[in-house]
């Protein structure tokens, strides 16, 4: 995606040998870019959500093998990375499915061959990612094409996110704000409703930013108003992402997910999830034994921002004496699902729904 001009992947190789992330907490007030020589450094990037976004994760892992790799491509050093990026992040099923594939590769190649051959998954990785996601959008597309259908000519469709799951959380174009940005740049008139996805506001300070980048319209809403616009008629469907969906269709994703679904089934809009193939947990069959992550409470006690003057800062928002839960994430049952949003099309949120998609994990 366009970044002032410039194209720009969330993650990207170096000639000398490192890696260069985009720092998502500096966002949107400030547009920086991190470098990563090593593997620790690679997964204190996911364990702080320097990078975060299920997509964005596998990535990162995969050049963090990569990395890991070109210190040291001994048995020993291939499962200490592995149980080192293993350990980051335990809900988003891409981190997992990365680092299981690139132990596979790795560890059926002699200790001389591992380095480049982990450079060149990473970067294939990537690649699939961001064909993924813009087929997502191809196939998304139709569905607001529908909506607007349903339209005078000319009239807005609005849209209903939550959390972050454009190009940021991806390696491009993302999966929810992909059919989005196809939508807009078919000229088919579009509003973004954006969730500020309370605790660390990913919506607020990401899709709105990566939004406004792209000149797609939107107006942020605090997380409890997505009832009151579907019940005023002002949401035409929800699209949002997923860090994990089983195979049964239960969709796992950033906490407050599982409230819009249930407003959006009260109400009747369409609530869709888009998610690539390696979202997929096909060794569950329901969504309640994912993990969930429990994140540090000073997540909900503190807020960062930009001071009056420009300077940025964190600020506690409640009592000292104060403890707070910081579940990250909830899950959605496939019931309250219109449909899922994938690269081979769209499909009912179950069962049979997936293994027509993806008939090679039917019987998995």
């Amino acid at each position: 995606m366009l970044v002032d001009g410039k194209s720009y992947r969330t993650i990207w190789p170096n000639a000398d040998g490192s890696v260069s992330i985009i720092d998502q907490t500096r966002l949107p007030h400030s547009f920086e870019v991190v470098t990563l020589h090593a593997m620790p450094e690679a997964a204190h990037a996911i364990k702080t959500m320097v990078v975060r976004g299920a997509p964005l994760i596998g990535a990162t892992a995969a050049y963090g093998m990569a990395l890991a790799m070109q210190s040291d491509p001994s048995d020993a050093s291939l499962a200490t990375a592995y149980d080192t990026l293993h350990a980051t992040r335990p809900t988003a099923v891409n981190l997992h499915w990365a680092l299981d594939d690139a132990r596979t590769r790795l560890s059926a190649l002699p200790p001389a061959e591992r380095a480049a051959s982990a450079w060149a998954r990473a970067a294939e990785v990537c690649d699939e990612d961001v064909a993924l996601c813009e087929a997502i959008g191809d196939n998304g597309l139709s569905l607001i094409q529908a909506a607007a259908a349903k339209k005078k000519p000319g009239e807005t469709v609005n849209i209903l996110t939550h959390c972050n799951a454009g190009w940021l959380a991806t390696v491009d174009w993302g999966t929810s704000h992909a059919p989005i940005f196809k939508a807009y740049d078919a000229g088919i008139p579009v509003h973004v409703w954006v969730d500020e996805t309370r605790p660390r506001n990913q919506g607020a300070s990401l899709s709105c930013w990566e939004l406004g980048r792209h000149g797609v319209p939107h107006t942020l809403v605090v997380d409890n108003a997505g009832g009151h616009l579907m019940q005023r008629g002002q949401v035409d469907l929800c699209i949002v992402g997923t860090d994990r969906t089983v195979a049964n269709g239960d969709v796992c994703n950033k906490i407050g997910t599982y409230l819009k679904a249930l407003a959006a089934a009260a109400h009747k809009v369409p609530f869709y999830v888009a998610l690539p193939g390696p979202t997929i947990d096909w060794t569950l069959n329901d969504g309640f034994a994912i993990p969930i992550e429990e994140r540090p409470e000073s997540e909900v006690t503190e807020m960062w921002g930009k001071t009056p003057e420009g300077a940025l800062t964190r600020v506690r928002i409640t009592p000292e004496t104060t403890p707070a839960a910081n579940p990250a994430f909830d899950v959605t049952p496939a019931a309250l699902v219109t449909a899922l949003i994938t690269e081979r099309g769209i499909c009912s949120a179950s069962t049979e729904g997936l293994a027509g998609l993806y008939p090679e994990h039917a019987s998995a």
